[in-house]
């Protein structure tokens, strides 16, 4: 199940916010406790070198000074440190009271080299050790017959001390950053609940204006103010969104009533045919006369529905495509022969310009319904005696074919509306039933389908011009 915006930006938050504190807890313990036992062990590694200066060699014999033995620190039973020293033969040769029968972890390295280490006195209570292998120092003596021993031997000292304080400290410190943290945490929670309510309410409110806006109101815009930027462009969006919408609904009005409009005459006439040759009985010519007025009316609606038909395949892409080399010059005096003899009673002429060699790929039977169109649009507007050329031209992925006729009365204006459903120049649409204004749509959204695209312009002198522009 999706999750709403708010629930997503908190839990980011958040998520945000304990990774960050984990990270940043986890640095400071690391820190203050590396600090914390770098200087207990410093401590430690003091009174371990200043127990290995005071031990001396004297006549075989290895002594501790009294002193040293008697410091406070070894003496102190709530936080004891203690010390243990051995011999060559691994003999202990001093120990601390505190110890007692008990022994420190022996633990040694290289010679005068402190090893650091973590161990447990017989209570089960942590402690920090140090261990050091080391050279006793050889006693002076006053006796002229004394020879220093020549054979002396590395003794190892090990020293202990409780760090029952300095782990209590660390786990204070662990629970006053967990403690901490979640408190972080929580006021975070609280703090990032308000500011998304808060950045969220421009989305409210949008939303509150889209709610009210219906289809017989698409003139509503979204006029949210002082909303963040990120938010502006949705709402400049939505607005365009809303404008398409008003132009797609005012297209739709628009062709009902242009559909019912284009029907209504031809059915008029169909009525009207009808009812008159039904007033009295008439001999069979006039039949005749009446159902062939009535047939012409039956097949220019027939075309029209067929060209609505196609329209709705195309918008709906139900249509395939056969593609095949065509010779455009061979397939454009194929077109042109059903429309001949009506120009020929007009004195249009016809040039066919288009080079043999030049072909496209396309589908054969949806061009030449394209090219019909065309051609069937210029011969009927264009002028008595007027001219009708075809030419064509390759370019490095196209071909383009140009139509042109004379005699075009259309403005510049008219001539950009000419691919709209139901438009024609002529406002008055005194030639309803015949034409209706759908033929230049159809290849409009014909040649589309097929690759390519087709745009119109008007030259000086009325000279009308469509150009295709096909893919190779």
């Amino acid at each position: 199940m999706t999750r709403s915006l708010r629930t997503r930006l908190l839990t980011g938050i958040i998520a945000g916010m304990i990774l960050l504190l984990t990270v940043f807890s986890l640095l400071i313990y690391v820190v203050i406790r590396s600090a914390l036992v770098k200087q207990f062990d410093t401590s430690l590694a003091s009174v371990t070198r200043m127990l290995a200066a005071s031990v001396e060699l004297d006549n075989n014999e290895i002594e501790l000074e009294f002193e040293v033995q008697q410091m406070s620190e070894f003496q102190n039973t709530e936080h004891p440190t203690y010390y243990q020293l051995w011999g060559p033969n691994d003999t202990v040769v001093a120990k601390s009271p505190l110890l007692d029968t008990d022994d420190i972890s022996r633990s040694e390295g290289p010679l005068n080299t402190l090893v650091p280490g973590t161990s447990r006195d017989k209570n089960g209570q942590p402690q920090r050790t140090a261990g050091l292998k080391f050279m006793p120092r050889i006693a002076d003596s006053e006796d002229k017959n004394y020879r220093p021993p020549t054979n002396v031997q590395a003794l190892t000292l090990a020293v202990a001390r409780d760090a029952g304080g300095l782990y209590g400290q660390l786990r204070f410190l662990r629970w006053l950053l967990l403690i901490a943290s979640a408190a972080v945490i929580a006021l975070s929670f609280l703090t990032a609940a308000v500011i998304v309510r808060q950045g969220l309410l421009p989305l409210n409110s949008i939303a509150a204006e889209i709610a009210t806006i219906r289809e017989d109101n698409l003139t509503a815009r979204i006029t949210a103010e002082h909303v963040p930027t990120e938010v502006v462009q949705i709402k400049n969006r939505l607005n365009e969104l809303l404008s398409r919408l008003q132009a797609s609904f005012n297209r739709e009005r628009q062709f009902n009533a242009d559909v019912a409009h284009e029907l209504r005459t031809p059915l008029a006439g169909l009525r009207s045919t009808i009812e008159v040759t039904l007033t009295h009985t008439r001999d069979e010519d006039e039949y005749k006369s009446a159902l062939s007025d009535c047939h012409a009316i039956v097949d220019n609606m027939q075309t029209m529905v067929n060209n609505l038909m196609m329209l709705a395949r195309l918008d709906t892409q139900q249509i395939s495509f056969q593609t095949e080399q065509v010779q455009l010059a061979e397939l454009v005096n194929s077109c042109w022969r059903p429309f001949s003899d009506r120009a020929l009673e007009r004195k249009i002429s016809f040039d066919n310009n288009i080079e043999p060699e030049i072909t496209c790929e396309s589908d054969r039977q949806n061009l030449s319904i394209v090219l019909s169109n065309i051609l069937d649009n210029a011969v009927e507007y264009a002028d008595e005696g007027g001219q009708i050329r075809t030419t064509a031209r390759r370019t490095d992925d196209s071909v383009e074919v140009v139509v042109s006729n004379t005699g075009c009365r259309l403005t510049s204006k008219q001539v950009s509306q000419i691919f709209d459903c139901f438009w024609r120049g002529d406002l008055s649409r005194s030639d309803t039933g015949t034409h209706c204004g759908l033929g230049l749509a159809l290849i409009q959204r014909l040649i589309r389908a097929l690759g390519g695209h087709a745009t119109a312009e008007l030259q000086p002198g009325g000279i009308f011009i469509l150009r295709l522009i096909f893919p190779t």
